[in-house]
């Protein structure tokens, strides 16, 4: 697979009407007269001119004569589609029951669809507190009926290969159970009104079998990350390190491993917010407290229901901070395009409620996870302005690994250009790159962030 021409076809239908903008707006830069995308070369490539359609119309409507913004008529019809997609009233309104399959497909089996599939999401739309999320009442049905019992069962009568599948179902669960929660932090909740007990109490039972401590993930993310945006005072900040040297990713994550139950809290304290910082702690401190006692009752059940999957979700949270805030503009580090990045990738948008989306998070942290795409091609024309980064065929952890690797090569055909870098080949893609991994010196850092507290 050549990721510079390959189109993933589990891409959602959201991600390939961005890459179709994309690759069409890389298509008339090259050559204004060409009919097909081009791939990485500038040469016309058979498999994404196979793959890729010519644009679509709307579904409401033909497409506008005059552009809006800016933004060429094809880009209009596909947010126009894209908003017709997540709107309820809308007869084209599509919500995500499933990652796997997609509305479309199950169609194909009209007594599943009718009899099961529409039922279901007709009663869970009343459940859910965004119609389009009904793949989270999806899932934490599927947590309900396999993590909780089996954690339970194995408390009860213990076996060590009941505990490795165990372990291995809650690593399978972990990504998309955070995306989740990603969500459930900002938005304070995932779930209808009427069902706001059990959307405060859920946490508590899935958030420890996940390898979450109890509200961590949101004084470190909301409260703390949103707030200080990679900056010096970012307790995940990346600036300080060289982010494709193995050394500097090992006492990154090391940090963070061992010191930010106790530097979240002194932060807080340090920013004169003595509330925060007591929660912060207090609720850290409980669920070490918690792990403890577990692993007195029963030590083996306790390290593949608790230990394991927190241990190596601590590391896996680095890993992909690591890759969403790797590249940090050496011009302009404080802005959100230039120290974050995009994706357009099947495991963070299919399977991970649009995280690739990041720098679209960052730009407003309460943007809900379906708006993403939309979002993107509306400031599309901004994102190439800013020298925004924008990827595909490629995950936030394969970019931490490539990184580490030093393969910028690889991480250059995997760039969707924008605007001037359009012009550049991959050689000097890969060299530009290379210049936003370097760690910023102290001198750097206050000419470009100012002074910070002590």
């Amino acid at each position: 697979m050549d990721p510079a021409t390959y189109v993933d076809p589990s891409l959602t239908r959201q991600d390939l009407l961005v890459l179709k903008s994309l690759l069409r707006d890389i298509n008339e830069a090259k050559n204004p007269t060409a009919q097909p995308f081009l791939n990485g070369h500038g040469t016309t490539n058979r498999h994404t001119k196979s793959t890729i359609k010519p644009p679509p119309r709307t579904l409401d409507g033909p497409v506008a004569d005059v552009p809006l913004n800016g933004s060429s008529a094809a880009d209009e019809a596909a947010i126009r589609t894209l908003d017709a997609l997540n709107d309820p009233t809308h007869r084209d309104f599509e919500p995500t029951v499933f990652f796997f399959w997609d509305l479309k497909d199950l169609k194909r089996f009209p007594l599943v669809h009718g009899y099961l599939i529409q039922p279901y999401i007709k009663v869970a739309s009343k459940i859910v507190r965004v119609e389009t999320d009904i793949v989270m009442l999806t899932h934490l049905l599927l947590y309900f009926a396999t993590s909780v019992p089996s954690a339970i069962y194995l408390y009860y009568n213990y076996h060590w290969l009941h505990g490795v599948v165990h372990w291995l179902m809650q690593a399978y669960y972990a990504a998309t159970y955070t995306l989740m929660m990603h969500q459930h932090i900002h938005m304070n909740g995932v779930l209808a009104k009427k069902y706001g007990w059990f959307d405060a109490l859920f946490p508590y039972i899935t958030n420890p079998l996940m390898g979450h401590t109890w509200n961590s993930y949101y004084y470190h993310h909301v409260k703390h990350h949103h707030v200080e945006g990679n900056g010096p005072e970012d307790l995940s900040s990346t600036i300080y390190y060289q982010r494709d040297e193995l050394f500097d990713f090992l006492c990154y994550v090391t940090r963070f491993f061992f010191l930010i139950w106790l530097e979240l809290p002194l932060y807080f304290v340090r920013k004169g917010k003595l509330a925060l910082g007591a929660k912060a702690a207090f609720w850290e401190v409980a669920n070490y407290i918690f792990l403890y006692l577990l692993t007195r009752l029963h030590w083996r059940a306790t390290l593949f229901v608790f230990l394991l999957p927190f241990l190596q979700l601590r590391i896996a949270l680095m890993i992909g901070n690591w890759g969403q805030h790797a590249f940090v503009d050496e011009a302009d580090p404080t802005s959100d395009f230039r120290s974050s990045i995009t994706l357009i990738d099947v495991a963070s948008n299919r399977h991970c409620y649009n995280d690739g989306y990041h720098t679209s998070h960052h730009l407003n942290p309460r943007r809900h996870w379906r708006d993403h795409p939309a979002a993107f091609l509306k400031q599309k024309a901004r994102y190439g302005a800013e020298h925004a980064l924008v990827f595909r065929n490629i995950d936030y952890f394969m970019i931490t690994v490539k990184l580490l690797q030093k393969d910028y090569m690889h991480l250059a055909k995997c760039l969707v250009p924008l605007g001037d870098q359009m012009e550049l080949n991959f050689d000097q893609i890969a060299n530009m790159l290379r210049t936003k991994t370097r760690r910023f010196t102290q001198a750097e850092i206050r000419k470009k962030f100012g002074p910070q507290d002590n």
